[in-house]
């Protein structure tokens, strides 16, 4: 709950009550817990404090329960006591200004980007390519880009990893080897994406983040949710494409240096996907990201089941956590325990360690950064209730909020503008036009040569009067140089024609991703 008196968010109450500094929360935070603990509590009661502080937020619902921010919450004997309890004086339930997405389009505004703003690197993970069809992905791209070419929807990169594979040898000595085997896996692997619906997320309108950075009128930030439990059957889209967003945020966003309040929080539920079986490289990218973005502006909450989920490199950068109950069945669950008992301030009140496994629901163990920027000692704490509902609203009022949107107008249709397909496709129709005709040509000679030669044939032979023999002349020229079939000249003419097609320069970022 945001006090506006103070300008803190009171999180929960322990021995004395817990107040989190708006100004520390860029030092990003972890939300950790066992199934049921009540995680989402405190992602909700963060949500609507820092929204009610004038900050947009970015909220991933996997399980669908964040529809009910929209409308007010209701009383119940759980939320009572808890009022009743924390001496709630000033506790009312009201909604938040919301805007739902979905990349399926079902249950929120469509969710799309462009090829080339994903770029090679993460859609190489997305794609599960190994490190030579990663190579070779980067090849593709870097040649679209230095013909100033966009690659927009999965039918432009498949035409152009077509292009490059059939002219391999024309770009080899240039970017370096292109192997018809990771061209024929790229290719089975944008099939497969496209059946788990990146034909549906890769297109235009691309969306522009600039678009989550809204106020309601009131001055309270808008919350952005994004529908995942489809999105979340394909777990390697999902992780793919939240971290697309948190770079996206990275290159957009100025450096703005310590600020009273984030500009923007974003919540990453089940963020252990973010790192499971990601490529070293990778995890030090991600790492990278979390430590830079924090200046400019971004808090980072990484929601997930255990903190030994996410690399002890991520997780030095946290400086707030709120940790729910953990279940100690297995060896690996008990060392998981004591890390995450270990990562806190010892308070001498109480075990860390068994505390964790005592904690009731709705209760976690909160460690805070103070206004120095000093780890608090772990304190054992009810978290305050949400004010937004609990539940899930029916689809008539989530459709309602959909349609109202002011947003609805730019992202509803897609479009499909010319772009490497078209592009590609015309000059290889061009190519087999010019073929076809040459061959008709060639035939039309090759016959007249013969109506020739039996003309030849039928005239008598000349007399000679001369013993010396006859100079033989032949009646074509040979030239050791082979003339270019028309499909070859439309090939080698293809980077001109690709070059005048966009004339803005390609940048790439951190993650390879498309700076506009």
């Amino acid at each position: 709950m945001y006090l506006k008196d103070t300008h803190k968010i009171w999180l929960a109450t322990g021995s004395a009550p817990i107040y989190l500094e708006p100004s520390m929360a860029n030092r990003h935070g972890l939300i950790a817990g066992a199934t049921g603990t009540g995680k989402t509590v405190t992602l909700k009661l963060l949500a609507e404090s820092f929204s009610d502080m004038g900050v947009p937020v970015f909220l991933a619902d996997i399980k669908g329960d964040l529809t009910g921010m929209c409308a007010p919450g209701k009383e119940n004997k759980h939320i009572r006591r808890s009022i009743d309890t924390m001496g709630l004086t000033d506790f009312s339930y009201v909604s938040y200004p919301a805007e739902f997405w979905d990349v399926y389009g079902k249950r929120g505004l469509p969710v799309r980007t462009t090829i080339s703003e994903m770029g090679p690197e993460l859609l190489s993970r997305l794609l599960g390519l190994n490190e030579t069809q990663s190579g070779v992905l980067r090849i593709v791209f870097r040649i679209a880009d230095d013909r100033r070419l966009l690659l927009l929807d999965l039918k432009d990169l498949r035409s152009m990893v077509q292009y490059v594979g059939d002219n391999a040898k024309e770009y080899k000595l240039t970017y370096g080897n292109i192997s018809s085997q990771s061209v024929g896996a790229i290719q089975r692997a944008l099939l497969e994406l496209e059946d788990e619906g990146g034909d549906i997320f890769f297109g235009e309108p691309a969306l522009d983040l600039a678009d989550w950075v809204a106020w309601a009128e009131d001055g309270r930030g808008v919350m952005n949710i994004l529908e995942c439990q489809e999105l979340f059957q394909h777990p390697l889209l999902y992780a793919t494409f939240l971290l697309w967003m948190l770079s996206e945020l990275y290159e957009m966003l100025p450096e703005a240096g310590d600020l009273d309040k984030p500009k923007l929080v974003f919540f990453f539920d089940e963020a252990h996907l973010l790192f499971k079986d990601a490529p070293k490289a990778l995890v030090e990218k991600v790492e990278q990201v979390v430590r830079l973005i924090r200046s400019k502006g971004v808090s980072v909450w990484f929601i997930t089941q255990n903190p030994s989920d996410l690399p002890d490199s991520v997780l030095g950068q946290i400086g707030n956590r709120v940790q729910h109950a953990l279940r100690a069945y297995t060896p690996n669950d008990q060392k998981a325990l004591r890390s995450a008992a270990r990562s806190f301030r010892a308070n001498p009140a109480f075990d860390t360690e068994e505390a964790l496994q005592a904690l009731g629901v709705g209760e976690a163990l909160v460690s805070v950064l103070d206004e120095k920027g000093v780890p608090s000692v772990v304190d054992r704490a009810a978290i305050l209730p949400p004010r937004s509902s609990m539940s899930a609203v029916e689809d008539g009022t989530l459709r309602g909020v959909i349609d109202a949107s002011p947003l609805q107008e730019k992202y509803a249709e897609m479009e499909d503008r010319e772009s490497a397909y078209e592009v590609l496709t015309e000059l290889r129709e061009q190519a087999e036009q010019e073929a076809a005709k040459q061959a008709e040509r060639e035939a039309r000679e090759k016959a007249a040569r013969e109506r020739e030669k039996a003309r030849a044939a039928a005239r008598p032979a000349p007399r000679t009067t001369s013993c010396s023999p006859a100079r033989t002349t032949s009646s074509r020229s040979t030239s050791s140089r082979r003339r270019q079939t028309p499909l070859e000249k439309a090939v080698n003419s293809t980077a001109n024609t690709i070059g005048r097609e966009v004339g803005k320069q390609i940048v790439r970022g951190l993650f390879g991703t498309f700076r506009r």
